[in-house]
């Protein structure tokens, strides 16, 4: 697809249309709970400082060509792009947040994904069952340490490697409506 065809074509509303190095066009559909919720976190990520390298659906080099965008990244503050991408040894986070197409994906791909590459910290935040679950101490399977938290339990401190302290605040994380509720 070319440049112009790009920026003449209206995409449908409610989804993320991403543009790979290869040419091709990825669409992946957005509710508005994921929207929020990856919003919320960015929020939450401010304590980190207004400049802080905090990064969401931007491409991240990973070996063997298994890049990935995920909803949001916590980099280091000395992370420098090569080329056009952040390598994945800039990072200090990984949150997914899960939609009811990619649960299979998150909690079990990028877990093993994630560990594997030694992701120090690999979150995902789970709208639809409220809650988070914290994985820390990657291996070459996996993680090593699992922690799941409900969402309305106040504010969980997420140390990182580099000293800082990204503050979740479990509260403030939106719901999605239930079909009684939007009635």
């Amino acid at each position: 697809m070319s440049v112009d065809a790009i920026t003449k074509t209206e995409f449908p509303k409610g989804y993320v249309v991403l543009f790979g190095a290869d040419g091709k066009v990825i669409m992946t559909p957005q509710s508005e709970e994921h929207s929020s919720t990856i919003r919320s976190m960015h929020i939450d990520s401010l304590a980190l400082g207004r400049h802080a390298k905090v990064v969401s659906d931007v491409y991240i080099d990973f070996p063997a060509d298994e890049n990935s965008a995920p909803d949001l990244a916590i980099l280091r503050e000395d992370a420098r792009r090569e080329g056009k991408r952040y390598s994945f040894e800039d990072v200090l986070l990984i949150s997914e947040v899960v939609s009811t197409s990619s649960a299979r994906k998150d909690y079990d791909d990028c877990t093993a994904k994630y560990g594997r590459y030694g992701i120090p910290v690999y979150l995902v935040v789970d709208p639809y069952a409220r809650e988070v679950v914290l994985h820390t101490q990657p291996t070459g399977t996996g993680y090593i340490a699992t922690h799941t938290h409900k969402y309305g339990t106040g504010k969980l401190p997420i140390p990182l490697a580099d000293g800082r302290t990204f503050t979740l605040d479990l509260d403030e994380l939106p719901r999605p409506e239930s079909e009684a509720d939007a009635r």
